[in-house]
């Protein structure tokens, strides 16, 4: 039977390969080879090189290169403090008190809220807030990019929680104990046995965070929408904002996405270099 089936594996690979090659692999060339075209619709594309590529990249002071850092500097920054406050959160809650799972639940919750409403929610309150000072939001993009950062943490340090939870969870009793015996404190314990064991949970956490920062788009969207002048635009809203709101700008925002592409497979392959590196090692 084991021979049989090695046979004829191609049968049994073909209903997941051609959904994959139709829905992936065919979209994905199209979309490399529409960057080096001048077009409208997929069937009037003109081949024009890399011109696509040098429109992307010489924009005006609120262009593709101010998002490309803007996001970097986000995505860099909030994947410090969510990792920083999920990793507190779960050392807090693996302690067994009352109320736990409660506790767990409601910190768990933004991350099922949808960004759009999400991101609407957190603009009455910023907004509200601000109002007080005679501002708001879109006063200036650092005011929608630290609201931005505000909303991100609410969302996603809950969803890190649960992973650093499990992380903890999994440290035998038996090293704990050791260390107790051994006179080792709270803190000798936390970095020499705790944050080593938790490496694993630490990648995943990170790699994470880091590819949710570059993708965010609906919380920005509802958030600023790019204002003011496009400043507090990310990435994707970038992206998305060359294709549906400039016309004539399709090639370069096809450009635009391929590189936005590369640089989430470029982030997603170290992630998984690093983890068969540790495995490698264990």
């Amino acid at each position: 039977m084991e021979r049989y089936i090695k046979g004829y594996w191609p049968i049994f690979l073909l209903p997941t390969l051609i959904p994959f090659l139709m829905a992936f692999v065919v979209p994905f060339a199209m979309g490399l080879y529409l960057s080096l075209c001048d077009f409208t619709t997929v069937s009037n594309a003109v081949f024009v090189g890399f011109g696509n590529y040098i429109k992307a990249f010489s924009e005006g002071a609120a262009g593709f290169v101010h998002a490309l850092w803007f996001t970097g500097l986000f995505a860099l920054l909030s994947t410090v403090l969510i990792n920083l406050l999920g990793l507190t959160l779960a050392l807090l809650l693996v302690r067994g008190f009352r109320g736990t799972s409660l506790f767990r639940t409601v910190f768990f919750m933004p991350n099922l809220i949808g960004g759009i409403v999400l991101g609407w929610l957190w603009q009455v309150l910023l907004n509200g807030l601000l109002a007080k000072a005679g501002l708001t939001l879109v006063s200036n993009e650092w005011y929608g990019f630290w609201g931005l950062l505000a909303v991100m943490l609410w969302q996603q340090a809950g969803y890190m929680m649960i992973i650093y939870i499990s992380g903890l969870q999994s440290i035998p009793d038996e090293l704990m104990e050791a260390a107790s015996m051994d006179g080792a404190g709270r803190w000798q314990t936390l970095i020499r046995i705790k944050l080593p064991m938790l490496m694993p949970s630490v990648t995943i956490c990170t790699f994470l965070s880091l590819t949710n920062g570059f993708k965010l788009f609906d919380q920005n969207l509802a958030l600023t929408n790019g204002m003011p002048g496009n400043r507090s635009q990310l990435l994707a809203l970038n992206i998305y904002q060359t294709f549906y709101g400039r016309i004539g700008w399709e090639g370069a925002g096809q450009a635009k996405a391929v590189v936005f592409c590369a640089i989430v497979v470029a982030i997603a392959l170290l992630q998984l270099r690093l983890t068969h590196e540790r495995e490698v090692q264990q």
